[in-house]
């Protein structure tokens, strides 16, 4: 039980993605807790169903309080924080001459300032050998399709912020790291849907991830055996990036 007596926070933990991670991460031990703004039961009853403890906070990533909030109440509810895992996103897109400020400043909201807001809630509570894994995106490295000037900006700050908290926090024995996943079959995302073949075909694998093979990297990247890594970017992405 890598985890055993750990507690993890995991944004947008209700569905897809962010559901995986905390599973995974229960079944390895730990107590969870996942922000949402809709339902996490089926996370609820197979997090319990491992004996573990869980905590659902309803919050909007796009709100810095409630963020900050968030990482309080996990405190506050089950006892410390050790590894928190910046997974909540939104996903906009569409032509540039579309896209409106409005635009611009809920993805950045989302995508990046949530980041820093948790991140920065969170360090009263990380202690050597804690955990900070942020959730970005393949796209901010190579944006194929039209449409994605907004959201692979936001997952390429990702990459500067995630290198220089690494920096920050080394001292402390904090690690700080970044998945960027690739297409993964989701409800957003699902490997039968109209662009599927297409998507496929940019991958070296042709196929699309599951969630759980995301969450598997986030679960290395937050055990001991990652102690020695930090700063880094792990591409889940099948090949998309090779």
């Amino acid at each position: 039980m890598e985890f055993e007596g750990r507690v993890a926070l995991v944004t947008g933990g209700g569905r897809g993605i962010g559901a995986a991670i905390a599973v995974r991460l229960a079944e390895e031990g730990a107590d969870v807790a996942v922000t949402c703004r809709g339902s996490a039961d089926d996370v609820v009853e197979r997090v319990e169903a491992l004996g573990r403890r869980v905590r659902v906070i309803r919050a909007d990533s796009g709100d810095a309080g409630a963020v900050a909030a968030a990482v309080d109440e996990v405190v506050d509810v089950l006892g410390r924080l050790d590894v928190l895992v910046n997974n909540a996103g939104e996903f906009t897109v569409g032509p540039v001459e579309d896209l409106g400020v409005e635009d611009f400043d809920r993805i950045f909201a989302v995508n990046v300032r949530a980041v820093f807001a948790a991140v920065k809630a969170a360090l009263p509570h990380l202690g050597d050998g804690g955990r900070v894994i942020c959730i970005g995106s393949n796209v901010a490295e190579r944006a194929v399709f039209p449409g994605l000037s907004l959201y692979s900006a936001s997952k390429s700050a990702l990459e500067g912020m995630t290198k220089a908290l690494a920096r920050e926090l080394g001292p402390r024995g904090i690690t700080v790291n970044l998945v960027h996943p690739g297409a993964t079959d989701t409800d957003m995302n699902p490997a039968d849907g109209p662009q599927a073949d297409v998507i496929r075909g940019f991958t070296a694998l042709g196929r699309y991830a599951e969630p759980e093979e995301i969450a598997a990297a986030v679960a290395f990247l937050a055990s001991d055996a990652a102690r020695y890594v930090t700063g880094a970017r792990l591409h889940v992405d099948g090949g998309f990036t090779a």
